[in-house]
């Protein structure tokens, strides 16, 4: 089958173009070959490729970024995907989208399960959200795939970002209040093919929203001791982790405090049940 892959340049859609090369021939235009925020771009390389899937992990992420861009942010995240929907139910093709944990407000004490109640708290959750209603709106089959702490050894991420402060920092400060579960980019693109190759298309009652991330709970102060406690740091330097509440530091996006999924829906459709995070962890760091 024909495949149309987004977000090639980003860090699960760069992972899925290898992933997805087994069930088809996949078109992975880079960002300078598909505009996402350019609706008639969208709607024309559709209908070129006349896709049987339409895979689309990409979004615009920028968290805080989004606060002061709410236009650019709504058309990735909330038009295009509303595009891709509309261009797949006119072309039968089915449709895998990737969506976030930011669609909660993190109030809840337990794992965010996928029937909870939605309630973003800033302009990025919103407009994912929005996606992922757009999508539903279009009565296609489709999969949504909710993760969250995203990470990998390319792009921006929080393990990168830790790893070249602790060469540069004698002292970081990191946010010990909020949690979740740290996803490694190529263990969400492994997941999405297996999902993808058990056809579930050709089941009305499997379109939905699906929970996956990696298994337990961290705060991101435990993740960067879990990223220190596997890096090598020059010799002769000193490096202190401090833990901070949220409230000492202050972003123009609020963060979840609970970001934690519920993944046993996943598990009982699909069979597919993501390792520890620091198990993931410890399989990304050991990459050649």
């Amino acid at each position: 089958m024909n495949i149309l892959l987004t977000g090639v340049n980003g860090q699960v859609g760069w992972e899925l173009q290898h992933t997805l090369a087994t069930l088809g021939t996949v078109f992975a235009p880079r960002r300078d070959e598909l505009n996402l925020a350019d609706g008639h771009a969208i709607r024309d390389m559709v209908q070129r490729i006349r896709p049987q899937l339409i895979v689309n992990p990409a979004a615009y992420t920028a968290v805080d970024k989004a606060e002061s861009d709410t236009e650019t942010a709504r058309a990735v995240n909330t038009i295009a995907p509303a595009i891709l929907a509309e261009e797949a139910k006119k072309t039968g093709a089915h449709l895998v989208h990737f969506s976030t944990d930011y669609v909660f407000d993190g109030s809840k004490s337990g794992a965010w399960h996928e029937t909870d109640t939605t309630a973003p708290l800033g302009v990025y959750g919103t407009t994912k959200l929005e996606g992922e209603q757009a999508i539903a709106a279009q009565g296609i089959s489709y999969i949504i795939l909710r993760t969250s702490w995203v990470y990998s050894l390319r792009g921006n991420n929080f393990l990168l970002t830790m790893q070249r402060l602790f060469r540069e920092r004698n002292a970081l400060n990191i946010v010990n209040d909020q949690f979740g579960a740290p996803t490694w980019s190529r263990m969400i693109a492994e997941a999405s093919a297996q999902i993808i190759a058990q056809k579930p298309f050709s089941d009305p009652n499997q379109s939905g929203i699906y929970h996956l991330t990696c298994g337990g709970t961290t705060s991101w102060y435990d993740f960067a001791r879990a990223i220190l406690a596997r890096t090598t740091l020059p010799d002769g330097h000193h490096l202190a982790l401090n833990p901070i509440p949220a409230s000492q530091y202050p972003t123009p996006a609020k963060r979840p405090e609970n970001s934690v999924l519920d993944n046993s829906k996943l598990m009982r459709a699909f069979g597919l049940q993501l390792p520890d995070w620091e198990q993931a962890l410890a399989l990304c760091l050991a990459t050649p």
